[in-house]
């Protein structure tokens, strides 16, 4: 059953509802109370009157039945709705993940990429320096380049559902 299958349901549900008050109060009882409020003699008042008018009294119960019955249904299809929009966002939620995730994937492979051509380039450079560093110390007295043993470079490695950032030592 679809969201507005059920919208409509609800629709229908309240309008019942509604013309069933309407009925019920084209059929008002009008009891006549004595001038005697005590709860005994207003009790006996509605027993006479139920009594003398069972038909109508029996009708007004009918109504009331109905209207309630009406409104545990009303509950249900609330209640349906409600968690038929919670599904839906919860796929909402699902699908925003999954596109957060496809971005987050193209970031990261971007990463690895410049990466490897960070490690190349300092391998290079690195290759430079072996070669220039004897004769560098001839002329200056002291290397050409240092810290080499200590370059790293980010790199963005995946267990399936984690995903981790590491420094590779090139």
């Amino acid at each position: 059953m679809t969201t507005e299958q059920i919208l409509a349901e609800i629709a229908a549900v309240r309008s019942q509802i509604e013309v069933l008050r309407e009925e019920r109060a084209c059929l008002s009882v009008s009891v006549t109370l004595p001038e005697n409020d005590s709860p005994q003699a207003i009790a006996e008042a509605y027993r006479r009157y139920a009594r003398e008018n069972s038909q109508l009294v029996a009708e007004l119960k009918g109504i009331d039945d109905a209207i309630a019955a009406l409104e545990v249904q009303l509950m249900q299809k609330q209640a349906q709705l409600k968690q038929r929009q919670i599904q839906a966002k919860q796929l909402s939620l699902e699908e925003q993940l999954e596109e957060a995730r496809k971005i987050a994937q193209v970031h990261a492979e971007r990463m690895n990429e410049l990466a490897a051509e960070l490690a190349t380039e300092i391998r290079s450079l690195k290759a430079c320096a072996d070669e220039l560093s004897p004769l560098y110390w001839q002329v200056y007295y002291k290397p050409f380049i240092t810290g080499f043993k200590t370059i790293s470079v980010p790199y963005v490695r995946s267990d399936g559902d984690v995903w981790t950032i590491v420094n590779r030592i090139v």
